[in-house]
This record gives structure tokens, C-alpha cells and sequence, in this order.
């Protein structure tokens, strides 16, 4: 199981999450909403959302 961090994406991911920014009200929910899409975007087996927290470094 390969484990990331937003760092370690590509600028072009960042970009894309930001085109949403305006439906969150919390830098909390920002950054959910990119460890999320990161987590099912990543080369996990398991989509649930206790999987992709535990890949995702920085992420709780």
C-alpha cells in the first residue's frame, strides 16, 4: 500500500480542487475535500473512508 501527500501531487490536482473552494466554508473542509478525492484517486484497493485516511499522510 503506497502511502501520499498533497505535497506530492500535481500542481494540476491543486488547481482542479480550487475551482470548488467556494463551496466550503473551512480551510478544514478544503483540505478534506482534497485528501478525499486524493484518496480515491490513489492506488488503494480499499475506497473507504478509514482507508483513505490511513494512506493519506497529514489526513485525519
Amino acid at each position: 500500500m503506497k502511502e501520499i501527500t498533497l505535497e506530492a501531487l500535481p500542481p494540476c490536482f491543486e488547481k482542479w480542487c480550487i475551482k470548488f473552494d467556494d463551496l466550503w466554508q473551512t480551510k478544514g473542509q478544503k483540505k478534506g475535500f482534497c485528501c478525499y478525492l486524493a484518496g480515491l484517486l490513489g492506488e488503494s484497493k480499499r475506497k473507504n473512508i478509514s482507508q483513505i485516511t490511513e494512506n493519506i499522510i497529514g489526513s485525519s
